[in-house]
């Protein structure tokens, strides 16, 4: 493999690159869940009830439903024309979106089109979501040592906790705003704060030059001029795998959209829920490399899976506790349930689900599967709200939610084979010996 500059690997600084890029999409992403569970109901429809909340989780997860869309779409560009051009873009429109969210007219003003421009933005975070994750970790993935590509990789997803975290202590003093500010202009400042942190995120990723595995597949004339047919030929089996596996990511949305409405609703003042999601993701910030760098030497299954049965294991003792008026308790099992248990498997995924594809479908293979799993993290909030999950007693609910979706994915990670061990140039390769050094047709 050729070591030119603009095709030497650089792992650390492909790792601050997917981080901050990751950290700044997903605080947008996080910002609309913290609205939808706290202003969306009342300022966006027409009564501010349960029948509000739902639509309002609803609108969340319209996103997901733009996901696969996009995965299908920024999948095919990112496999065809490299994967730091279309970050580029995923990043921007992310800014964009969120920022015009925060332009948007109330349901007093307009009646349902607010709602309905609010769920257009949604669509368009969700197009941005769909290739950010996937293509910041194949990026940091094939810029990294074969022996640590768990830990490089993990930095991606600690990015987004760092999002949530910014997210989420942004938005703290917006809740404490007296309603007539809280309202109207006051729920608006950190939608219009994205502008910002997009930009320094955009000068940091314009950097970094494209993965080397990529240029040399382009160099050999292995690019698939659709992605799509190799992919759904040769890998099938292993979308299907990462779908199923990508149901655990429900657990982040029940645990920081979701528990927020329900920790209000059994008492808990809104400042500390979000207190409860900020501690338990500056938590996650350390954990999370401890478990890339932990898969790297005992292999991803293992800790995917702990991280798969712990969250359903600690679920509903977390949810309990948010009723029990004990807040230190409650902080506790916070971060045992999330930065202890969940933050296990959300740091091996990228590693795990990546090292399934080869070069030439990684950024499809990961983006489709990923994203059409994701559909049961976006509509989760929705689904339990509406079985009573945000209602006294719906820690039940709640926690049995999550012990189904935890189960589904243990059982998809125990069907995939292990690949710590496998070096970067020949992971996905199983059914496709026939096509090494052959150029695509």
């Amino acid at each position: 493999m050729t070591t030119t500059a603009t095709t030497r690997k650089t792992p650390v600084k492909a790792a601050v690159a997917s981080f901050m890029g990751s950290a700044v999409e997903y605080y947008d992403f996080f910002l609309f869940g913290s609205a939808a569970a706290l202003i969306f109901p009342t300022v966006f429809f027409p009564s501010d009830n349960q029948a509000a909340l739902v639509m309002s989780f609803a609108t969340f997860g319209f996103a997901y439903i733009a996901r696969p869309v996009g995965a299908v779409i920024l999948g095919h560009f990112g496999d065809r024309i490299g994967r730091q051009k279309v970050l580029m873009f995923t990043l921007l429109l992310m800014g964009i979106s969120t920022f015009t969210i925060g332009c948007l007219p109330g349901y007093e003003q307009i009646g349902w089109a607010a709602p309905a421009l609010l769920v257009l933005c949604r669509l368009m975070q969700g197009l941005s979501a769909a290739g950010e994750q996937a293509g910041a970790s194949s990026l940091t993935l094939e810029h990294a040592p074969d022996d640590r590509r768990s830990f490089f990789t993990s930095w991606t997803l600690t990015g987004t906790q760092g999002g949530q975290i910014l997210a989420a202590l942004i938005f703290i003093p917006v809740v404490a705003l007296p309603d007539e500010i809280k309202y109207t202009w006051g729920w608006r400042v950190p939608f219009w704060l994205s502008a910002v942190v997009v930009l320094v995120a955009f000068f940091i990723r314009r950097t970094l030059h494209e993965t080397p595995e990529f240029e040399q597949a382009k160099a050999e004339g292995r690019i698939a001029r659709m992605p799509l047919i190799p992919l759904l030929r040769d890998h099938w089996r292993d979308v299907l795998r990462v779908i199923c596996c990508a149901f655990i990511a429900a657990v982040s949305t029940v645990f920081g959209n979701l528990a927020i409405a329900y920790g209000v609703e059994v008492g808990l003042n809104a400042a500390i829920t979000l207190w409860l999601v900020v501690v338990a993701n500056l938590v996650a910030i350390g954990t999370q490399p401890l478990f890339g760098a932990l898969a790297d030497r005992i292999g991803r299954k293992p800790v995917f899976i702990y991280g798969a049965l712990s969250s359903a294991v600690f679920m509903p003792f977390y949810m309990l506790s948010m009723g029990a008026g004990n807040e230190f308790v409650t902080f506790l099992l916070a971060v045992l349930t999330f930065s202890f248990g969940y933050a296990a498997a959300n740091a091996v995924w990228p590693s795990f689900y990546g090292e399934m594809f080869s070069t030439r479908v990684r950024f499809s293979g990961m983006a489709i599967g990923t994203q059409l799993g994701f559909l049961m993290a976006g509509f989760a909030p929705s689904i339990v709200t509406a079985l009573g999950g945000v209602q006294e007693g719906g820690w039940l609910v709640i926690s049995v939610f999550t012990a189904v979706i935890s189960l589904i994915a243990t059982v998809s990670a125990l069907t995939a084979r292990e690949s710590k061990s496998i070096p970067t140039a020949e992971l996905g390769l199983r059914s496709e010996q026939r096509e090494e050094l052959v150029p695509a047709v």
